[in-house]
C-alpha cells in the first residue's frame, strides 16, 4: 500500500470555524506528526484549518489502519508519531500500551457509550452500510441482512475492503463475528465468497458508483459522499444489526512533540471540528451536542449494534490469520 506523506501548510479556505483554543494551544510549537487511515480529500480539508487556527504544522503520514498499528509497533522503542488519527476503536483498544492517556478539552460532551479504553478518544461514530447501485439493482430486490449476503446469487456483486488492510473492514468481519456467534466463521466465509476485494475501503463505493459491483459494504460517509456527488446510489442500513462504533484519535507513548498533539486532539474534537465533520463530510459526531449528517436516519431509528472487542476471537493477529485462511488473501 502506498504511503504517502503531506505537510500541509498555509491558510484556511472556504471554511471559517472559529475554535476555542486551550491554553496549551499558545505554548506549543513546531511540528505535529500524524498517522491517519482518513481519506485524503478529509485530510487535504482539515489540515489547512488546524495550521490556521492554532499556529502549528502538521504532517500526516497516510496508511491504512493495519499498516498504522503495525508501524507504531515497530517504533515503540523511538516513536516517530505524536498522534494517531481515525483509525478501529477495536485497534487503538489492542495497541493500548503505545498509547498515553489524555482527556481532552469537551470531554464531557463525548457519548459515554464509545467510550472503551482511557488510553484513546472517540473521535467519530462509523455506521457501516450497504451501498447499492440502483440502476443495476433494485432497493426492494438487494439484501437487507449480513445473512442475505451469503446467499450464492450475489457472488462477485459485493465490493469490500480487505480485513488485513482496512479498519473497517475488520470491523465489519467482527461484526459478522459477534452476530452469528460460533457459526460466525462459516457465516463470514459464506459472504466473503461473493467478495470482491478492493484495495481500501474508501475503493468500495467508487466500484459500486462505477457499476464494477452492484453493491459494496463500506462506511456510511463514504456512500453519502457519492450519493450527494450524484451517483446512482442506495445506502442501507442491515436490518439485523447495524455496527455504529467509534473510530478514535490518540496520544503516543513518549511521541516528540506532546504538547503539539494535545492541541491536535483538543481541535479535532472541538465542536468548530465536529460540526465540520457532520455537515461537510457525512461523518457521525460522538458529541452529545451534535445531530447526524444531514439526510440520516437518527441512530435511535436503526438497529444497531456493537461488534465484540478482538479479544474475544483470540486477538489481532489470530482474527487475521483466520481471515487469510477463509478467504485466501
Amino acid at each position: 500500500m502506498n504511503i504517502r506523506k503531506r505537510s500541509l501548510l498555509g491558510m484556511a479556505f472556504g471554511l471559517a470555524a472559529a475554535t476555542c483554543l486551550t491554553p496549551i494551544a499558545f505554548a506549543a510549537e513546531g511540528t505535529v506528526v500524524v498517522y491517519s487511515a482518513h481519506k485524503q480529500s478529509i485530510i487535504d480539508l482539515l489540515l489547512p484549518l488546524f495550521e490556521a487556527e492554532t499556529g502549528l504544522k502538521a504532517e500526516v503520514i497516510k496508511m491504512g489502519s493495519g499498516d498504522i498499528a503495525r508501524r507504531a509497533r515497530a517504533e515503540a522503542d523511538a516513536p516517530a508519531a505524536d498522534v494517531i488519527w481515525s483509525i478501529a476503536g477495536s485497534q487503538l483498544t489492542a495497541n493500548a500500551d503505545l498509547l498515553e492517556a489524555y482527556t481532552p478539552a469537551d470531554f464531557d460532551k463525548v457519548d459515554p457509550q464509545f467510550i472503551q479504553n482511557p488510553n484513546w478518544t472517540p473521535y467519530t461514530a462509523v455506521v457501516y452500510v450497504l451501498a447499492v447501485n440502483t440502476d443495476i439493482l433494485s432497493v426492494e430486490d438487494a439484501p437487507k441482512t449480513w445473512s442475505a449476503l451469503a446467499d450464492p446469487q450475489w457472488k462477485g456483486q459485493i465490493a469490500s475492503a480487505r480485513a488485513n488492510g482496512s479498519g473497517s473492514a475488520l470491523q465489519q468481519l467482527q461484526t459478522v463475528l459477534t452476530l452469528f456467534g460460533e457459526n460466525g466463521w462459516q457465516q463470514y466465509a459464506d459472504i466473503s465468497a461473493n467478495y470482491v476485494f478492493t484495495d481500501s475501503s474508501g475503493a468500495v463505493p467508487r466500484y459500486v458508483a462505477d457499476g464494477e459491483t452492484s453493491m459494496g459494504v463500506t462506511l456510511e460517509d463514504n456512500a453519502l459522499t457519492y450519493v450527494k456527488g450524484g451517483a446512482p446510489m442506495a445506502i442501507l442500513h442491515m436490518t439485523d444489526g447495524t455496527p455504529a462504533t467509534p473510530d478514535g484519535v490518540a496520544l503516543v507513548k513518549n511521541g516528540p512533540n506532546p504538547d503539539g498533539a494535545k492541541v491536535f486532539i483538543d481541535w479535532v474534537m472541538s465542536a468548530s471540528t465536529q460540526t465540520i465533520l457532520t455537515t461537510d463530510i457525512g461523518r457521525r459526531s460522538v458529541r452529545l451536542d451534535m445531530a447526524g449528517p444531514p439526510g440520516t436516519p437518527n441512530l435511535s431509528d436503526l438497529n444497531t449494534m456493537t461488534p465484540l472487542p478482538l479479544s474475544e476471537f483470540g486477538g489481532v493477529e489470530a482474527v487475521l490469520a483466520k481471515w487469510q485462511e477463509v478467504t485466501g488473501n
